[in-house]
């Protein structure tokens, strides 16, 4: 009988969350032990992303931690979901890239996004503001020219050792970053599942306005969200609980703290504003039993005619996370789902 990771590959985009209790440097040693216990399970790529100042997330240097996911591993793809391009000088994140491959060929993905430090105070850090992000398609072009020796803004100045490597570039995006892919005629990354609709409607123009490229001969679909399974659908939504609550703290006391558990989160009494964020952030992601997130991520593909799924969980039992990866990769057939 065929699996859903017959027709699709299936990946991985973990953030380094941080749990109420722990710190930072436990938060990315887990991170790349997960990335060894994922690529056993056989996983296609193992992504990690890019936050600043940010109390509930320790990954904040996403090629340095790449580099040691990749050290760590030795057969899944590894990447970034990713670096966000408005940050850096387009050359420093060539160099980054280019000693990637070097060290690991043929394993590394370079994910792109166009956002900014999210306040003003990271921005002045960073040395960098809101109009920074305004110029995305020519920082990608800067960058990708690093790579093919065709940048002409410093003709004298060469990217080591980044020229002449392919690393496969990917995009970030929404409604309107998914034209600036399809204009460089690059892979998108889209989500989440929670707003169909709109993605439905931002990935058939990112195909319509596709043009080929050196990078991608034609569009290439990776559609991003949140997958929760556990043997029951209580249980799986027990799993988002303490990112929703996250979340709720995050619109309403401006910090997006360390992972709680359900049960702290439990006996909490919620203002009407934080519970309304709260019951929010539950709401439209992907989880349930193992029949129940196979037949909804299905009906994504078949909507979304996606050529790869990149998803994303996040709690506060390691353990439980690490169950619900192992059941998403039974389900969708993957090498090692068994182990």
């Amino acid at each position: 009988m065929s699996t859903l990771g017959d027709s699709i590959r299936i990946s991985v985009l973990d953030r380094s969350r941080i749990r109420a209790g722990e710190d930072g440097p436990q938060a990315l040693r887990d991170t790349v032990r997960l990335a060894r216990e994922l690529e056993a399970y056989g996983y296609h790529r193992f992504w990690v992303s890019e936050h600043h100042s940010v109390p509930g997330v320790a990954g904040s240097a996403p090629t340095v931690l790449a580099a040691a996911v990749a050290a760590a591993t030795s057969r899944i793809r590894v990447g970034t979901g990713g670096v966000m391009l408005p940050n850096h000088q387009p050359l420093v994140v060539a160099e980054q890239f280019g000693v990637l491959e070097a060290l690991f060929p043929g394993r590394i993905d370079m994910g792109l996004g166009r956002s900014v430090g999210f306040t003003d105070g990271i921005r002045r850090a960073l040395g960098r503001d809101k109009r920074d992000a305004g110029d995305f398609a020519g920082q990608l072009a800067e960058l990708l020219g690093w790579f093919t020796g065709e940048q002409s803004a410093h003709p004298q100045v060469h990217a080591r050792p980044a020229e002449g490597l392919r690393v496969p570039p990917f995009v970030l995006a929404t409604g309107e970053g998914a034209a600036v892919a399809a204009a460089a005629g690059l892979p998108l990354v889209i989500g989440d599942l929670r707003g169909r609709e709109k993605l439905l409607a931002a990935v058939e123009r990112y195909r319509e306005l596709f043009t080929p490229s050196v990078w991608a001969a034609e569009p290439y679909v990776v559609v991003s969200g949140t997958v929760a399974v556990a043997e029951s659908e209580e249980e799986a939504r027990r799993l988002l609980v303490p990112e929703a609550w996250s979340l709720a703290c995050s619109r309403t006391r401006g910090s997006f703290p360390p992972l709680a558990s359900p049960e702290e989160i439990a006996a909490l009494t919620m203002t009407a504003k934080e519970r309304g964020y709260f019951e929010g952030g539950l709401r439209g992601h992907v989880h349930g039993t193992e029949e129940q997130v196979r037949d909804a991520l299905e009906r994504v593909v078949k909507e979304t005619g996606a050529q790869e799924l990149l998803v994303t969980t996040s709690t506060y039992d390691r353990a439980a996370l690490l169950d619900s990866y192992r059941r998403l990769a039974r389900i969708t057939g993957l090498t090692g789902a068994h182990a």
